[in-house]
C-alpha cells in the first residue's frame, strides 16, 4: 500500500567511507529509530522550523501520525488485511511444523549409527574368526612333523 510505506534514507558507516542507502520500511517500523538518528532528526527540525514554532509543528505532526495510523487500521479492517495476515501467519506456522514432521534426518542418523555399530561388531567377529583359523593352521603344522 502506498500509504503504508515510507522511503527512509540512512547512512551506514563503513571503513571506506559513508554509504548512502535507501531502505523501505513499513510505517509500524518507522519509529524504530536509534538515539543517534533521533538527535539528527531533532537537530534538522530545530534548524528548519526554529525554536519558536517547534512545539506547534511537533503537535501537528503527532496528530497527523495518529490520524494516519487510525486510517490505516480502518483500511486494514475494511479490506480484511488483518484477517489475511493472521491466516498467513497461521499457515506459515503450519508449514514449518509440517516441515519438521517430514524431516527424516534424525531417523537416517539413527539408522546410520546402528549400521555402523553392526559393522563394527561384524569386523570384530571376522577378526576373531581369522585369529582362530590362524591358530588352527599353526596347530596342524606343528602336529605334522
Amino acid at each position: 500500500m502506498g500509504i503504508d510505506i515510507f522511503c527512509v534514507l540512512r547512512y551506514d558507516m563503513h571503513s571506506t567511507g559513508v554509504k548512502k542507502a535507501a531502505t523501505l520500511r513499513r510505517s509500524s517500523e518507522i519509529l524504530n529509530i536509534g538515539f543517534g538518528e533521533l538527535i539528527v532528526v531533532l537537530l534538522v527540525a530545530f534548524l528548519i522550523v526554529g525554536p519558536k514554532d517547534l512545539p506547534k509543528v511537533a503537535r501537528w505532526l503527532g496528530r497527523q501520525v495518529k490520524m494516519l495510523r487510525r486510517m490505516v487500521a480502518e483500511l486494514k479492517t475494511e479490506t480484511g488485511w488483518d484477517e489475511m495476515e493472521k491466516e498467513l501467519t497461521q499457515t506459515q506456522q503450519e508449514l514449518k511444523q509440517t516441515q519438521k514432521d517430514l524431516d527424516v534426518t534424525s531417523d537416517l542418523r539413527e539408522a546410520s549409527q546402528e549400521l555402523q555399530r553392526n559393522l563394527n561388531s561384524l569386523k570384530k567377529d571376522v577378526k576373531k574368526m581369522d585369529e582362530d583359523a590362524k591358530k588352527e593352521r599353526e596347530a596342524k603344522k606343528q602336529e605334522k612333523p
